[in-house]
């Protein structure tokens, strides 16, 4: 199974090679364009969708990219890493809404995934979170032995070398992760009490073993780090619901935004730019997201990425 660069499996990328990786100072790389292909301008993409239908929503969003099947090719297995870290309701907005994961994952069954693994490394007891999320009663409506929603195991971590890395050089990542010939990070948009927000980067710490609390610190360079090895091949910003006080665990109704947005793109970089708009901060606010453009991971000018459906 080759990534949709069609050049390296996830498995050779995932083990320190990162050709598409540009040095500090020049060029960011191409960025994927709709249907999969390079922009040879190295343009990057984004696509929002509105609708408060959570699911409809997501349909499109990624369809303004264009079909699924540039990313998800028949026979690939899939690992979909929402944010389902809490131990809360739908409506307080500290997980990812259940009904954006069910269109992504029915998007991958449609293309012809083989497998997809749903999974996240949790704050609260993952019995509870996985249930209170509306997440386990989501896959158990699915009964689609394709389908599962995996426990986080600590004996299944592996050391991943992050070669690029300027403050972490390594670090141990969920095996799922590395095994995986996809992956599509599917967070939510939230406020966050360190780095002032939580988006795509930053729910990759979901996939992370160890002790996470020390990213806390420099935590904009590290997060960088970690997705410059970790690089997913879709990203899915749930913004049907923004917690805009209180994050990242929440729990206060008053402090949640209804947008009934959800935004998609292969620029990593991109959709946390866009996603820190939401919140009424510029993407140079978020150390992350400055991070990610300066290692050459993603364009955050937003004025330079196309964005439909905006």
């Amino acid at each position: 199974m080759t990534r949709r660069t069609g050049c390296l499996s996830r498995r050779e990328f995932i083990k320190g090679t990162l050709a598409a990786l540009v040095l500090p100072g020049s060029m960011a790389p191409a960025v994927l364009a709709s249907g999969g292909e390079r922009s040879p301008a190295g343009e990057s993409f984004l696509a929002v969708a509105q609708n408060p239908d959570p699911f409809t929503a997501t349909v499109s969003a990624i369809e303004g990219l264009g079909p699924m099947a540039a990313f998800v090719p028949a026979g690939s297995s899939v690992l979909v890493k929402p944010n389902i870290g809490w131990d809360r309701r739908i409506e307080q907005a500290a997980n990812t809404h259940p009904e954006v994961v069910r269109a992504v994952v029915q998007m991958c069954l449609e293309s012809g995934a083989k497998d997809i693994t749903i999974l996240d490394r949790t704050c609260n007891d993952p019995r509870r979170s996985y249930v209170t999320s509306g997440m386990e009663e989501m896959v158990d409506n699915l009964a689609e032995k394709r389908v599962r929603l995996e426990h986080v195991r600590n004996n299944r971590f592996t050391t991943l070398d992050i070669p690029h890395g300027r403050l972490v050089k390594k670090w141990p990542v969920y095996n799922a992760a590395l095994e995986a010939d996809v992956l599509i990070n599917v967070p939510v948009a939230k406020h966050h009490s360190i780095s002032r927000v939580t988006l795509g980067m930053k729910n990759l710490m979901g996939l992370m073993g160890g002790n996470r609390g020390t990213f806390h610190s420099g935590i904009g360079q590290k997060l960088a780090d970690l997705t410059s090895a970790l690089t997913p091949d879709l990203n899915v910003l749930d913004a049907t619901r923004i917690l805009v006080r209180n994050g990242p665990s929440g729990g206060r109704i008053e402090d949640v935004k209804v947008l009934n947005k959800v935004i998609a793109s292969a620029d990593p970089v991109a959709l946390d730019a866009y996603g820190a708009t939401l919140f009424g901060l510029q993407p140079k606010d978020v150390s992350s997201v400055t991070a990610g453009y300066e290692m050459g991971l993603g364009e955050m000018d937003l004025d330079r990425v196309r964005i439909s459906g905006a």
